[in-house]
């Protein structure tokens, strides 16, 4: 080890004293103390060629200094934003409605809440208002709708598929054959745990699929509402990581205090009402092995405390904070709010809206859903053809099959609540996302569907995993128009 610390200096044309050694080489994570110190010395010390502990104190009061400094608001923007009127309405929010005890009969009523209410939604489509039961299939019934929550897909040797599903009275085994190549290829993303409607006949053994429907979007249901504003979306912030973009994202504070960016980005940022943070806000502790080595901030209190100086500059417009799975809160989806058990600073800021994952809110009239997005990960596992990278398609998906995380059992941990709150009751205007790092937008039967990136570079996980994350590129929904904002320069 003490080779490996000079050697690091004099590759840089560095030299250490012995007490500056000493202190170095008991820090805990020296690696990251060495590569500061020498990013340090290059932009403010360049006729400097020997550390002392007084190089590492004054490069310890810059960072003090630089993590302190307050992002003052444009004049400007103060004075716009004054007169607007920003109103809110948190429509959906599980904190406090947990009442589940983890027992087998929790379980049940959670699955047959799912069930219910995903049947009202099939059902309002005309062809489904009168059903079968699944224990009416077993005798030959020529047309037939029925109604089931899938328990297992297979494949036969001659190439049909084979469902089997399941409602209140009874199972089913639904067959479709090989010849119906349009059902073949659009039901290669089922997955187990979703609810479908079925259209088709029985000879008493299977029921033969003409036609599979999921609970979906009636277009018909959507309007495009008039948005005289804009709403900015972020999430995956990761405050406390070696890899959090802290310049790309004191970049963001400035430009939303008017401060940042050329006349038409300023206009914009005047024309803000609202941000919505959608989950990892901080990156965390003991979130995944070995995280530590990768923490600048080791402790959360402190991670939360940094995030709450932060976003302490922004004090005149909502802030709408969801948690994520790095977060200090329940990993078991629904995940209630953050509270002041770890994050005492930020939930006493006034404009700062602590709601549960997933969420709704109605902001000034335009409905958002919020989900941090901890089901990518099981819909990619499940489904072929499918990258993190696809998060626009799986957005889609979770729209027609109206569920958040409709696998149960797999990487996204969900409470056996005594309703199901992952179930989409109402189609929203937006659906944020976030989770997987990488930005997306489409707007899919009338819904803008957005994924917010991250301010987390690279990391050593996502490299092995060649995952690309779209770094400090923020969308803001203006005027029912999409932007993408660009933070990684000055």
């Amino acid at each position: 080890m003490s080779n490996d610390i000079i050697k690091k200096f004099q590759k840089a044309q560095l030299l250490l004293n012995n007490n500056a050694y000493a202190e170095i080489k008991g820090n805990s994570d020296y690696d990251y103390l060495i590569n500061e110190l020498i990013e340090y010395i290059e932009e403010n010390e360049n006729d400097q060629y020997i550390i002392t502990t007084q190089t590492i104190r004054n490069y310890q009061e810059q960072e003090k200094r630089r993590i302190h400094e307050s992002i003052i608001e444009n004049p400007k923007t103060r004075e716009i934003r004054s007169k607007q009127e920003t109103p809110y309405e948190v429509i959906l929010d599980v904190t406090n409605k947990s009442y589940t005890d983890g027992d087998i009969n929790d379980l049940n009523k959670y699955f047959n809440s799912r069930y219910d209410k995903l049947k009202k939604i099939i059902q309002e489509n005309p062809e489904f208002k009168k059903i079968n039961e699944l224990k009416t299939t077993k005798t030959n019934i020529d047309n037939l709708q029925v109604i089931g929550m899938i328990n297992n897909i297979n494949n036969t040797k001659n190439g049909h598929r084979i469902i089997e599903i399941e409602d209140p009275t009874g199972t089913g085994s639904v067959i479709i054959l090989n010849d119906n190549e349009d059902l073949i290829n659009s039901s290669q993303t089922l997955v187990k745990d979703e609810v479908i409607g079925v259209s088709g006949s029985t000879n008493g053994t299977l029921i033969r699929a003409d036609e599979i429907v999921h609970p979906g979007i009636q277009r018909h249901k959507i309007i495009d509402k008039d948005m005289n504003f804009s709403i900015v979306f972020i999430s995956d912030v990761h405050i406390g990581s070696k890899q959090f973009d802290e310049d790309s994202f004191n970049r963001f504070i400035k430009w939303l205090n008017g401060n940042y960016g050329n006349q038409e980005q300023q206009d914009l940022a005047n024309d803000v009402k609202y941000l919505v943070i959608g989950g990892d806000l901080v990156d965390g502790i003991g979130i995944y092995p070995n995280q530590e080595k990768e923490l600048k901030i080791k402790d959360i209190y402190e991670q939360y405390a940094e995030a709450a100086r932060l976003l302490g500059d922004i004090t005149d417009i909502p802030i709408i904070l969801s948690p994520g799975n790095h977060d200090a809160t329940r990993l078991a989806e629904p995940q209630p709010a953050l509270t002041e058990k770890y994050a005492k600073d930020l939930c006493n800021q006034k404009n700062i809206e602590m709601v549960s994952n997933p969420s709704v809110v109605n902001l000034d009239n335009i409905k958002v859903q919020i989900y941090h997005g901890r089901s990518f990960d099981d819909i990619v596992m499940a489904l072929n053809n499918y990258t993190h990278a696809d998060t626009d398609k799986i957005m889609q998906l979770l729209l027609e099959k109206r569920h958040l995380a409709p696998i149960y059992g797999e990487r996204t941990p969900l409470a056996s609540e005594f309703e199901d709150y992952l179930v989409i009751d109402d189609i929203p205007d937006v659906l944020h996302t976030g989770h997987v790092h990488i930005n997306s937008h489409t707007k899919y039967k009338g819904v803008h569907m957005l994924n917010s990136g991250t301010f987390q570079k690279q990391t050593e996980f996502q490299k092995i995993y060649n995952i690309v994350p779209t770094c400090a590129q923020v969308p803001v929904l203006n005027h029912g128009t999409l932007q993408l904002l660009d933070f990684t320069k000055e």
